[in-house]
Protein backbone atom coordinates (compact mmCIF):
# COMPACT_ATOMS: atom_id res chain seq x y z
CA UNK A 1 0.00 0.00 0.00
CA UNK A 2 1.38 3.42 -0.97
CA UNK A 3 2.21 5.87 1.79
CA UNK A 4 2.12 8.81 -0.62
CA UNK A 5 0.10 11.66 0.83
CA UNK A 6 -2.90 12.79 -1.24
CA UNK A 7 -4.27 16.24 -0.37
CA UNK A 8 -7.33 17.32 -2.29
CA UNK A 9 -7.20 20.84 -3.68
CA UNK A 10 -10.60 21.55 -2.16
CA UNK A 11 -9.13 21.24 1.33
CA UNK A 12 -6.79 24.19 0.80
CA UNK A 13 -8.75 26.08 -1.87
CA UNK A 14 -7.61 27.96 -4.94
CA UNK A 15 -5.73 30.62 -3.01
CA UNK A 16 -4.05 28.05 -0.80
CA UNK A 17 -2.81 26.20 -3.87
CA UNK A 18 -1.48 29.41 -5.42
CA UNK A 19 0.30 30.24 -2.16
CA UNK A 20 1.95 26.81 -2.03
CA UNK A 21 3.21 27.25 -5.59
CA UNK A 22 4.41 30.78 -4.83
CA UNK A 23 6.23 29.63 -1.67
CA UNK A 24 8.08 26.98 -3.71
CA UNK A 25 8.91 29.15 -6.72
CA UNK A 26 9.23 32.70 -5.42
CA UNK A 27 12.75 33.32 -6.75
CA UNK A 28 13.42 36.59 -8.56
CA UNK A 29 16.20 37.42 -11.00
CA UNK A 30 17.61 40.54 -12.57
CA UNK A 31 15.37 39.94 -15.61
CA UNK A 32 12.30 38.93 -13.55
CA UNK A 33 12.45 41.11 -10.42
CA UNK A 34 8.90 40.16 -9.33
CA UNK A 35 7.47 36.72 -10.01
CA UNK A 36 4.59 34.73 -8.52
CA UNK A 37 2.42 36.45 -5.91
CA UNK A 38 1.14 39.61 -7.59
CA UNK A 39 -1.56 40.35 -10.13
CA UNK A 40 1.08 40.22 -12.89
CA UNK A 41 4.69 39.13 -13.26
CA UNK A 42 7.23 41.94 -13.63
CA UNK A 43 9.86 41.78 -16.36
CA UNK A 44 12.78 44.13 -16.81
CA UNK A 45 12.21 46.04 -20.08
CA UNK A 46 14.69 48.93 -20.06
CA UNK A 47 16.17 51.47 -17.66
CA UNK A 48 12.86 53.30 -17.21
CA UNK A 49 10.12 50.71 -17.71
CA UNK A 50 9.06 47.27 -16.56
CA UNK A 51 7.11 44.81 -18.66
CA UNK A 52 4.03 43.21 -17.08
CA UNK A 53 2.72 39.75 -17.94
CA UNK A 54 -0.48 38.05 -16.80
CA UNK A 55 -2.91 35.39 -18.02
CA UNK A 56 -6.47 34.16 -17.60
CA UNK A 57 -8.04 30.79 -18.46
CA UNK A 58 -11.78 30.21 -18.80
CA UNK A 59 -13.21 26.70 -19.09
CA UNK A 60 -16.76 26.01 -20.24
CA UNK A 61 -18.94 24.74 -17.40
CA UNK A 62 -16.53 26.06 -14.77
CA UNK A 63 -15.91 29.72 -15.56
CA UNK A 64 -18.77 30.40 -17.96
CA UNK A 65 -22.13 28.91 -18.92
CA UNK A 66 -22.82 29.00 -22.68
CA UNK A 67 -26.56 28.85 -21.95
CA UNK A 68 -26.61 32.53 -21.06
CA UNK A 69 -23.20 33.82 -22.13
CA UNK A 70 -23.06 35.22 -25.71
CA UNK A 71 -19.71 34.48 -27.31
CA UNK A 72 -18.90 38.12 -28.03
CA UNK A 73 -19.57 38.96 -24.38
CA UNK A 74 -17.35 36.07 -23.31
CA UNK A 75 -14.45 37.39 -25.38
CA UNK A 76 -14.80 40.90 -24.01
CA UNK A 77 -15.13 39.66 -20.41
CA UNK A 78 -12.06 37.43 -20.60
CA UNK A 79 -10.01 40.28 -22.02
CA UNK A 80 -11.28 42.57 -19.25
CA UNK A 81 -10.22 40.03 -16.61
CA UNK A 82 -6.70 39.82 -18.04
CA UNK A 83 -6.29 43.56 -18.58
CA UNK A 84 -7.51 44.26 -15.04
CA UNK A 85 -4.39 42.48 -13.71
CA UNK A 86 -2.22 44.94 -15.62
CA UNK A 87 -4.17 47.91 -14.26
CA UNK A 88 -3.81 46.44 -10.76
CA UNK A 89 -0.05 46.98 -11.16
CA UNK A 90 -0.66 50.56 -12.36
CA UNK A 91 0.36 49.59 -15.90
CA UNK A 92 -1.08 49.81 -19.41
CA UNK A 93 -1.80 46.74 -21.58
CA UNK A 94 -0.23 46.58 -25.04
CA UNK A 95 -0.40 43.05 -26.50
CA UNK A 96 -2.68 40.00 -26.22
CA UNK A 97 -2.06 36.30 -26.98
CA UNK A 98 -5.08 33.99 -27.28
CA UNK A 99 -5.03 30.18 -27.05
CA UNK A 100 -8.13 28.09 -27.79
CA UNK A 101 -8.94 24.40 -27.23
CA UNK A 102 -12.08 23.87 -29.33
CA UNK A 103 -14.51 20.90 -29.34
CA UNK A 104 -16.27 19.90 -32.59
CA UNK A 105 -19.66 21.27 -31.52
CA UNK A 106 -18.26 24.82 -31.56
CA UNK A 107 -18.72 26.42 -34.98
CA UNK A 108 -16.55 28.80 -36.97
CA UNK A 109 -19.27 31.43 -36.54
CA UNK A 110 -19.11 31.06 -32.76
CA UNK A 111 -15.36 31.62 -32.77
CA UNK A 112 -15.84 34.66 -34.99
CA UNK A 113 -18.26 36.07 -32.42
CA UNK A 114 -15.74 35.33 -29.66
CA UNK A 115 -13.11 37.32 -31.53
CA UNK A 116 -15.51 40.23 -32.00
CA UNK A 117 -15.54 40.45 -28.22
CA UNK A 118 -11.74 40.31 -28.07
CA UNK A 119 -11.48 43.03 -30.72
CA UNK A 120 -13.93 45.29 -28.90
CA UNK A 121 -11.96 44.83 -25.70
CA UNK A 122 -8.74 45.74 -27.49
CA UNK A 123 -10.36 48.97 -28.73
CA UNK A 124 -11.55 49.78 -25.21
CA UNK A 125 -8.15 49.17 -23.61
CA UNK A 126 -5.77 50.28 -26.40
CA UNK A 127 -4.07 46.93 -26.92
CA UNK A 128 -3.56 44.53 -29.85
CA UNK A 129 -4.14 40.84 -30.49
CA UNK A 130 -0.67 39.68 -31.50
CA UNK A 131 -0.89 35.89 -31.76
CA UNK A 132 -1.83 32.66 -30.03
CA UNK A 133 -2.60 29.03 -30.76
CA UNK A 134 -5.57 26.79 -31.62
CA UNK A 135 -5.97 23.13 -30.72
CA UNK A 136 -8.75 20.56 -30.43
CA UNK A 137 -10.63 19.54 -27.29
CA UNK A 138 -12.55 16.35 -26.57
CA UNK A 139 -14.67 18.09 -23.94
CA UNK A 140 -15.07 21.69 -22.88
CA UNK A 141 -14.21 24.84 -24.77
CA UNK A 142 -11.17 26.31 -23.06
CA UNK A 143 -9.85 29.81 -23.67
CA UNK A 144 -6.53 31.07 -22.34
CA UNK A 145 -5.47 34.66 -22.77
CA UNK A 146 -2.11 36.26 -21.94
CA UNK A 147 -1.67 40.01 -21.75
CA UNK A 148 1.55 42.03 -21.83
CA UNK A 149 1.76 45.59 -20.56
CA UNK A 150 4.21 48.26 -19.46
CA UNK A 151 4.65 50.51 -16.45
CA UNK A 152 7.22 53.14 -15.50
CA UNK A 153 9.55 51.66 -12.89
CA UNK A 154 8.85 54.41 -10.36
CA UNK A 155 5.08 53.94 -10.77
CA UNK A 156 4.88 50.17 -10.35
CA UNK A 157 2.31 49.23 -7.70
CA UNK A 158 2.17 45.81 -6.08
CA UNK A 159 0.03 44.14 -3.44
CA UNK A 160 3.05 44.62 -1.22
CA UNK A 161 3.49 48.19 0.01
CA UNK A 162 0.50 49.13 2.16
CA UNK A 163 1.58 51.12 5.24
CA UNK A 164 0.07 51.40 8.71
CA UNK A 165 -2.74 54.02 8.76
CA UNK A 166 -3.08 54.07 4.97
CA UNK A 167 -6.67 54.48 3.83
CA UNK A 168 -8.22 51.45 2.12
CA UNK A 169 -9.95 52.69 -1.04
CA UNK A 170 -12.28 51.00 -3.50
CA UNK A 171 -13.39 52.16 -6.94
CA UNK A 172 -16.96 51.91 -8.23
CA UNK A 173 -19.27 49.42 -6.52
CA UNK A 174 -19.09 45.69 -5.89
CA UNK A 175 -21.44 42.73 -5.64
CA UNK A 176 -23.15 43.49 -8.94
CA UNK A 177 -21.48 40.63 -10.83
CA UNK A 178 -22.72 38.10 -8.28
CA UNK A 179 -26.21 39.60 -8.35
CA UNK A 180 -26.23 39.29 -12.14
CA UNK A 181 -25.10 35.67 -11.94
CA UNK A 182 -27.84 34.83 -9.44
CA UNK A 183 -30.48 36.28 -11.77
CA UNK A 184 -29.12 34.44 -14.82
CA UNK A 185 -29.00 31.14 -12.94
CA UNK A 186 -32.58 31.64 -11.76
CA UNK A 187 -33.79 32.32 -15.29
CA UNK A 188 -31.90 29.28 -16.57
CA UNK A 189 -33.67 27.13 -13.98
CA UNK A 190 -37.05 28.58 -15.00
CA UNK A 191 -36.26 27.72 -18.64
CA UNK A 192 -35.22 24.16 -17.77
CA UNK A 193 -38.35 23.66 -15.66
CA UNK A 194 -40.64 25.06 -18.37
CA UNK A 195 -39.73 22.52 -21.02
CA UNK A 196 -39.88 25.25 -23.66
CA UNK A 197 -37.26 24.84 -26.38
CA UNK A 198 -36.50 28.56 -26.71
CA UNK A 199 -37.13 31.11 -23.96
CA UNK A 200 -36.25 34.80 -23.88
CA UNK A 201 -36.62 36.08 -20.31
CA UNK A 202 -37.33 39.74 -19.66
CA UNK A 203 -34.15 41.01 -17.98
CA UNK A 204 -34.92 44.72 -18.38
CA UNK A 205 -35.29 45.15 -14.62
CA UNK A 206 -31.81 43.68 -14.09
CA UNK A 207 -29.87 45.45 -16.81
CA UNK A 208 -27.13 46.82 -14.55
CA UNK A 209 -26.31 43.61 -12.68
CA UNK A 210 -26.53 41.37 -15.75
CA UNK A 211 -24.09 43.66 -17.54
CA UNK A 212 -21.77 43.53 -14.53
CA UNK A 213 -21.73 39.74 -14.89
CA UNK A 214 -21.59 39.34 -18.66
CA UNK A 215 -19.79 42.49 -19.78
CA UNK A 216 -17.72 44.06 -16.97
CA UNK A 217 -15.27 46.86 -17.65
CA UNK A 218 -11.76 47.22 -16.23
CA UNK A 219 -10.85 50.54 -14.60
CA UNK A 220 -8.69 52.17 -17.24
CA UNK A 221 -10.13 55.54 -16.15
CA UNK A 222 -8.78 55.17 -12.62
CA UNK A 223 -5.27 54.40 -13.86
CA UNK A 224 -5.49 57.48 -16.09
CA UNK A 225 -6.64 59.47 -13.05
CA UNK A 226 -3.60 58.37 -11.07
CA UNK A 227 -1.32 59.40 -13.93
CA UNK A 228 -2.97 62.78 -14.52
CA UNK A 229 -2.80 63.69 -10.83
CA UNK A 230 0.64 62.22 -10.07
CA UNK A 231 -0.82 59.74 -7.57
CA UNK A 232 0.86 56.37 -6.94
CA UNK A 233 -1.00 54.03 -4.55
CA UNK A 234 1.08 52.31 -1.91
CA UNK A 235 -0.54 48.96 -2.79
CA UNK A 236 -3.23 47.75 -5.17
CA UNK A 237 -5.10 44.70 -6.47
CA UNK A 238 -8.31 44.10 -8.39
CA UNK A 239 -11.57 42.62 -7.14
CA UNK A 240 -11.66 39.28 -8.91
CA UNK A 241 -12.21 36.80 -6.06
CA UNK A 242 -14.27 38.97 -3.69
CA UNK A 243 -13.40 41.83 -1.36
CA UNK A 244 -12.39 39.70 1.62
CA UNK A 245 -10.13 37.37 -0.37
CA UNK A 246 -8.50 40.15 -2.37
CA UNK A 247 -7.99 42.39 0.66
CA UNK A 248 -6.55 39.43 2.57
CA UNK A 249 -4.05 38.84 -0.24
CA UNK A 250 -3.01 42.48 -0.13
CA UNK A 251 -2.59 42.36 3.64
CA UNK A 252 -0.57 39.14 3.47
CA UNK A 253 1.78 40.59 0.87
CA UNK A 254 2.18 43.85 2.80
CA UNK A 255 2.45 42.09 6.20
CA UNK A 256 -0.31 44.28 7.66
CA UNK A 257 -3.95 44.02 8.73
CA UNK A 258 -7.12 45.83 7.73
CA UNK A 259 -10.17 47.25 9.45
CA UNK A 260 -13.12 48.05 7.19
CA UNK A 261 -16.72 49.18 7.68
CA UNK A 262 -19.66 47.27 6.24
CA UNK A 263 -21.64 50.50 5.84
CA UNK A 264 -18.86 52.03 3.69
CA UNK A 265 -18.76 49.21 1.11
CA UNK A 266 -20.23 50.65 -2.12
CA UNK A 267 -23.18 48.57 -3.38
CA UNK A 268 -25.45 49.59 -6.28
CA UNK A 269 -29.19 49.93 -5.58
CA UNK A 270 -30.04 47.29 -8.20
CA UNK A 271 -27.66 44.85 -6.51
CA UNK A 272 -29.53 45.42 -3.24
CA UNK A 273 -32.87 44.95 -4.99
CA UNK A 274 -31.78 41.59 -6.40
CA UNK A 275 -30.62 40.37 -3.00
CA UNK A 276 -33.93 41.44 -1.45
CA UNK A 277 -35.91 39.75 -4.22
CA UNK A 278 -33.99 36.49 -3.82
CA UNK A 279 -34.03 36.79 0.00
CA UNK A 280 -30.24 36.69 0.17
CA UNK A 281 -27.65 38.84 1.97
CA UNK A 282 -26.30 41.59 -0.27
CA UNK A 283 -23.17 41.96 1.86
CA UNK A 284 -22.19 38.41 0.95
CA UNK A 285 -22.46 39.36 -2.73
CA UNK A 286 -20.09 42.26 -2.12
CA UNK A 287 -17.61 40.57 0.20
CA UNK A 288 -17.37 37.14 -1.43
CA UNK A 289 -18.82 37.41 -4.96
CA UNK A 290 -15.87 38.51 -7.08
CA UNK A 291 -15.60 39.27 -10.82
CA UNK A 292 -16.39 42.97 -10.33
CA UNK A 293 -12.91 44.01 -11.57
CA UNK A 294 -12.93 47.18 -9.51
CA UNK A 295 -9.61 48.29 -8.03
CA UNK A 296 -8.79 48.04 -4.33
CA UNK A 297 -5.92 50.31 -3.34
CA UNK A 298 -4.28 52.02 -0.38
CA UNK A 299 -3.25 55.66 -0.07
CA UNK A 300 -1.85 57.92 2.64
CA UNK A 301 -4.60 60.20 4.01
CA UNK A 302 -3.08 63.30 2.39
CA UNK A 303 -3.28 61.69 -1.04
CA UNK A 304 -6.90 60.65 -0.47
CA UNK A 305 -7.96 64.24 0.12
CA UNK A 306 -6.05 65.52 -2.90
CA UNK A 307 -7.18 62.76 -5.26
CA UNK A 308 -10.85 62.86 -4.26
CA UNK A 309 -11.03 66.46 -5.51
CA UNK A 310 -9.96 65.30 -8.98
CA UNK A 311 -11.48 61.80 -9.22
CA UNK A 312 -14.63 60.97 -7.31
CA UNK A 313 -15.50 57.39 -8.31
CA UNK A 314 -13.92 55.78 -5.26
CA UNK A 315 -14.62 55.59 -1.54
CA UNK A 316 -12.62 54.93 1.61
CA UNK A 317 -13.85 51.75 3.27
CA UNK A 318 -11.34 51.43 6.11
CA UNK A 319 -7.75 51.68 7.29
CA UNK A 320 -4.59 49.56 7.37
CA UNK A 321 -3.42 48.49 10.85
CA UNK A 322 -0.65 46.45 12.50
CA UNK A 323 -2.52 43.13 12.93
CA UNK A 324 -0.80 41.01 10.29
CA UNK A 325 -3.02 38.95 7.96
CA UNK A 326 -6.17 40.00 9.84
CA UNK A 327 -9.16 41.60 8.11
CA UNK A 328 -11.86 42.89 10.43
CA UNK A 329 -15.26 44.04 9.20
CA UNK A 330 -17.33 46.23 11.51
CA UNK A 331 -20.99 45.53 10.78
CA UNK A 332 -23.64 48.24 10.79
CA UNK A 333 -25.01 46.81 14.08
CA UNK A 334 -21.58 47.11 15.72
CA UNK A 335 -20.56 43.42 15.64
CA UNK A 336 -17.18 42.54 14.12
CA UNK A 337 -16.37 39.74 11.71
CA UNK A 338 -12.70 38.76 11.63
CA UNK A 339 -10.96 36.94 8.79
CA UNK A 340 -7.47 35.50 8.81
CA UNK A 341 -5.95 34.59 5.43
CA UNK A 342 -9.43 34.98 3.94
CA UNK A 343 -11.12 32.54 6.34
CA UNK A 344 -13.58 33.71 8.98
CA UNK A 345 -12.53 33.19 12.57
CA UNK A 346 -15.23 31.77 14.81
Amino acid sequence: MSNNKFTTISTIGRQGLIQKIADSYSDSTNEVPVGIGDDAAVLRKNEKEFGLLSSETYTEGVDFDPTFTPMHHLGAKLLTAAVSDIYAMNGKPTAILINLAIPNRVSVEMIEQLYKGFQQGCKDYDCTISGGDVSASHGALTISLSVYGVVEQNKLVRRKGAKIDDAICLSGDIGGAMAGLRILLREKQHWQDSGIEVMEPDLSSYQYVVQRQLLPFARKDLISGFEENNIVPSAMTDISMGLINDLSNLCRASEVGAYIYQAAIPIHLETRDVANELEEEVDKYAMFGGEDYELLFTLPEKDVDAFSKKFNDFVVIGKINVQKNSVKVQLAEGDIWEFEDGKQKI
